[in-house]
């Protein structure tokens, strides 16, 4: 069936019943364990936060990484923040981490230790505790903090043991970072402080500027300051040495190019035991800050705890059931691994609309998007089912993007040109009526894949040298003057393919002229252009290499920056990368629910890139040998341990058995990836969260689904749950999946021979698909019933394949896949 053309309600089928309460299940400590010599946890973030908020409140630890801020154990914390970002890489001192609270008792108003050193403490055993829209720990000293939060604004309070004078410190420099380059503070006798302050990015050149406003008077209340003034340190050399100025009202620091190590801040006292304070978040001026807290939480804010708290658990519930499983019946892993990732995977990008600080426009506005080359393979394709109308807002910030700036700071490719090719792919039809126009979003794509920037370190692709030899060369300079970071050649070519593929896509999907659809396709098999038929590793022949402009290859090791690379190389974003491609130069190796962290040298390797064409997987099946030659590859691929679950490019391998007719070996390795590499603790995330990425592949996985980029095609395997209801947000359809005969004895990282695991029959509707190994995405979100029958024999199942039909196999574009839509 195709989607409806237009925004409808088309019934709904008959649904699973949950328990009443899915934000119960989440947990937010999953993938918070530290870090060492620059690895991660998984870099979650635990703290207060809505949806897509612009403000995620939490607590702030002395101990790096701390890319969120929070780090599971016993570091000491130096302030409860506003915000924060979730599970990146970037900086390991982290990002954001503006304007700290602290509270402290026991001290004279002038010799209280405000300084960051001086006033860090620890927190009591066990004491932190956090459910969606609230977060709360206790300290050593018995003071107990807690936070709720809205999309911009919320509620912070401070319950100290005794009622005596107590005491908050308000921090105007010390980010995450320290990386204040100036900004003010103003404090009133009526307890309202306003903040602005110039820091930099955890990840990119730039620097932001943010405010906020904070009110320490409810008019509702009793509480108020009985005593204020500013701190500062007394030099820039000397940044611990800090006086407090009572009465002081407020501190201004000129901006400076680079970081000051300046400490400054404002101290309010209050003979309350317990002290509430409202706060806003602006990107665009102190006043917009209050205004946001008034909106937001209210007037009568001393009061409002109970329902901003609820109001903030109701809009998590929203989004966590447009997945619903019956939680009484499903393993009970499995229930808050699922509902733990969706939560993840709906805390960014954050959404700034109404609070776009770098040009005027109309449309809604998104930031936070540095991550596009991790989320474009996940996120965005899980936005697309169960929440098109945020993901269509997402969507209008990308093309914000272009018409202003071009669209961000790459890493691979071009990264948001997936995304824009998959939005028109699915809803082009319907993005009017999503507010998406639909012209804008064809021309930034058509630019991105045509114009070279000045800098394409930045923004945008080599396109010169891309249109010029069909692969990005090695040791080339452009004639054109453009300049930008010549290295990972070899995978940008493999991602410069998979974008001028979206492009296809997007012509075909929105009526443009067949040229254009047919230039963009026959650009997008560039990636057979660096492959080196001669190249041989374990035995297997042709590989993915780097290319001179005189079409000679480079030769890297293919196992070069693998997890077992014998001789280190970098596959860093930066000029000592060697090898041709791309990811971190230093990756975490978590186990299920452990906190072990082990040091390499980079996981981006030929092993890896090679497999990587997902919209002509038959391509590389024929380069490779034909389909029994790809099956022992994929098999030696993770045998030899060239695999690493936290590496993007790897998030589609364990399911590409598919494209040679072997489903069933599939099912098998996405529940040894699954059960070896994710679990309920905090070290639960095989690396970087990367803003959610980590978290709707875990979705997919455990739903039996993964997305084909820019496509309607969706990869389709065994779940972990027996049934379960997918809701769009934008058509109003539920569609009801069964699983028959689902064995939970499958649950396992090896299931045990007898076991129900291998797809036999899918049924849509009551009609048979036409494949086993794949589903279109019009029938995920069309409303119905899929029923996925499951059987135990290994023998049938390697038999059976995808089926008997023409379609049966999953698209390919070289095979005459992917037609007119």
């Amino acid at each position: 069936m195709k989607v409806a053309r237009s925004i409808l309600h088309l019934g709904l089928v008959g649904a699973v019943s949950p328990q009443s309460s899915l934000t119960s299940l989440v947990n937010l400590f999953i993938g918070t364990a530290s870090g060492a010599n620059g690895g991660s946890g998984g870099n979650a973030f635990p703290g207060a936060a809505v949806p897509h908020a612009i403000a995620k409140v939490g607590i702030d630890v002395d101990l790096t990484p701390r890319q969120a801020g929070y780090v599971s154990g016993n570091a000491s914390v130096t302030g409860i923040s506003l915000t924060h970002d979730e599970g990146t890489g970037g900086n390991t001192a982290g990002g954001y981490g503006n304007f700290p609270l602290f509270p402290l008792t026991g001290c004279g108003f002038e010799s209280c230790p405000v300084g960051i050193e001086a006033r860090k403490a620890l927190r009591a055993a066990g004491a932190d505790a956090a459910r969606p829209g609230y977060f709360t720990t206790t300290f050593t000293n018995n003071i107990k903090l807690e936070a709720t939060s809205t999309r911009r604004a919320g509620l912070i309070r401070f319950t100290f043991p005794e009622e005596t004078t107590n005491f908050v410190v308000v921090d105007l420099t010390n980010d995450l970072q320290r990386s204040f380059e100036g900004g003010s503070i103003q404090i009133s006798p009526d307890g309202r402080v306003l903040l602005g302050g110039t820091y930099l990015q955890s990840y990119g050149p730039s620097n932001y500027t943010v405010y906020a406003c904070y009110d320490f008077a409810p008019p509702d209340s009793t509480q108020v300051p009985v005593q204020f003034g500013t701190y500062q340190s007394i030099s820039v050399s000397a940044p611990t040495n800090i006086t407090v100025t009572p009465g002081s009202t407020s501190l201004s620091f000129v901006y400076t190019s680079s970081p000051s190590k300046i400490q400054a801040g404002g101290l309010l006292a209050f003979n309350n035991s317990v002290v509430l304070a409202r706060f806003g978040v602006s990107f665009i001026s102190s006043a917009q800050a209050c205004a946001n807290a008034e909106e937001e939480v209210g007037a009568a804010w001393g009061g409002a705890w109970d329902t901003v708290q609820g109001e903030s658990e109701g809009r998590w519930e929203d989004v966590l059931r447009r997945v619903v499983i019956d939680t009484g019946k499903e393993d009970a892993d499995v229930v808050e691994l699922l509902y733990s990732s969706l939560y993840r995977a709906a805390l960014v990008p954050a959404n700034l609309t109404g609070e776009n600080p770098y040009w005027d426009s109309s449309y809604p506005f998104y930031d936070a998007l540095f991550c596009s080359w991790d989320t474009f393979r996940t996120v965005h394709p899980l936005l697309s089912i169960t929440s098109p109308r945020q993901w269509a807002d997402i969507v209008n910030a990308y093309i914000d993007g272009w018409r202003a700036t071009g669209q961000g700071y790459v890493q691979g490719g071009s990264d948001g040109m997936p995304v824009l090719g998959d939005f028109a792919v699915k809803y082009g039809a319907v993005a009017r009526e999503l507010g998406v126009p639909t012209d804008d979003l064809y021309q930034a794509l058509v630019d991105t894949a045509e114009n070279t920037p000045p800098n394409w370190y930045t923004v945008g692709r080599q396109n010169t040298a891309w249109k010029t030899f069909g692969y990005i060369p090695t040791n080339w300079t452009d004639p054109s003057g453009a300049t930008g970071l010549p290295t990972r050649e070899a995978s940008r070519t493999l991602e410069y393919a998979l974008g001028d593929f979206a492009v296809r896509q997007a012509a075909l999907a929105l009526g443009k002229p067949q040229a254009d659809a047919e230039k963009y396709a026959n650009r997008s098999m560039g990636f057979v252009n660096v492959w080196d038929p001669n190249v041989t590793s374990d035995g297997f022949l042709g590989f993915a290499q780097r290319r001179y402009a005189n079409g000679t290859f480079a030769y890297s090791p293919p196992d070069a920056c693998s997890p077992v690379d014998p001789t280190p190389h970098s596959c860093a974003r930066g000029t000592d990368n060697d090898v041709g491609f791309y990811e971190c130069k230093y990756c975490e190796f978590l186990g299920k629910g452990g906190g072990v962290v082990t040091e390499t040298s980079g996981v981006a390797s030929s092993w890896e890139y090679s497999f990587f064409a997902p919209h002509s997987m038959a391509t590389l099946v024929g380069l490779m040998g034909g389909p029994e030659t790809f099956v022992s590859r994929l098999d030696n691929y993770f045998a030899k341990g060239y695999f690493y679950a936290g590496n993007e490019p790897s998030f589609e391998l364990p399911w590409l058995y598919h494209y040679a007719g072997r489903p069933d070996l599939s099912a098998l390795r996405i529940r040894n990836v699954v059960y070896n590499n994710f679990g309920t603790g905090i070290g639960g995330i095989p690396g970087n969260d990367d803003s959610g990425a980590m978290a709707a592949l875990l979705t997919f996985h455990l739903l039996g689904l993964y997305p084909v980029p820019a496509s309607r095609q969706l990869l389709i395997g065994t779940p972990f749950v027996s049934a379960f209801n997918l809701t769009n947000n934008a058509f109003n359809t539920v569609t009801k999946f069964v699983v028959e005969n689902f064995d939970s004895a499958a649950l396992t990282a090896t299931p045990p021979n007898g076991s129900s695991v291998y797809v036999s029959n899918i049924t849509i509707n009551g009609k048979a698909s036409q494949s086993l190994c794949w589903i279109s995405f019009d029938d995920v979100v069309g409303g119905g019933e899929i029923v996925i029958t499951l059987d135990s024999d290994a023998a049938t199942a390697a038999s059976r394949g995808c089926g008997t039909g023409d379609r049966a196999l999953p698209d390919s574009l070289g095979t005459g896949g992917f037609g007119a839509l």
